[in-house]
């Protein structure tokens, strides 16, 4: 390792990992965000800090290799501060732009893999009760029956699930996320639940 990438991962670790009492105060996203813009240490210590969790977990629901989702996740914020150094591009909501770039990340991957993303939704009842009877998300089988169901809707269907259903996004929320109208994330969760409950009812496999 040369000095120069000594020198990036002194700065990683500085901005990120930096810990004390001033980045656990409540701060709104717009507060965090104008100050991360500056360069503030606290404040994107603080973002990573609030936002790292819920990118991970996102990651995780669409892929199944434990060290590839930890490697994306930090790389998410690794492009937050790339973004904010060079200056070229308006971040107006800070939470919309890490889970659009995480997702663009994961589909990277997934197009690299020419695969399906995986969704492991064994724990998540909001989503399973759409389209099993009640109480049936509790069983194990029923789970299988949803995972399984979800490897065959499209990319942009398993997308728009997770984001409603797993990290409970707003329609306006996912929209920003994924780029799309209101309108067309509407129409996109209507036909991707309508795809997923035909799987589930055939019983389809892969």
């Amino acid at each position: 390792m040369n000095s120069g990438d000594s020198g990036v991962d002194q700065v990683y670790t500085t901005l990120w990992l930096s810990k004390g009492n001033e980045i656990h105060r409540m701060m709104d996203a717009d507060s965090l965000l104008a100050r991360a813009q500056n360069l503030d240490h606290q404040a994107l210590a603080a973002i990573h800090e609030t936002y790292y969790p819920a990118i991970y977990r996102y990651v995780h629901y669409r892929l199944d290799d434990e060290e590839l989702v930890e490697d994306i996740a930090a790389d998410v914020f690794m492009c937050l501060l790339d973004n904010l150094q060079d200056g070229r591009h308006t971040i107006r909501d800070i939470r919309a732009w890490l889970f659009g770039t995480a997702s663009h990340l994961v589909n990277d991957v997934l197009r690299r893999k020419y695969r399906k993303p995986v969704e492991n939704l064994e724990d998540h009842e909001y989503l399973s009760s759409n389209v099993t009877p009640e109480h049936a998300a509790e069983s194990q089988d029923q789970a299988r029956a949803v995972r399984r169901a979800m490897r065959l809707l499209t990319p942009e269907q398993q997308q728009v699930l997770v984001l409603r259903f797993s990290m409970e996004f707003s329609l306006e929320e996912t929209a920003q996320v994924m780029n799309k109208s209101i309108g067309a994330i509407k129409t996109l969760q209507f036909r991707a639940l309508g795809a997923l409950r035909r799987h589930l009812i055939r019983g389809d496999e892969e």
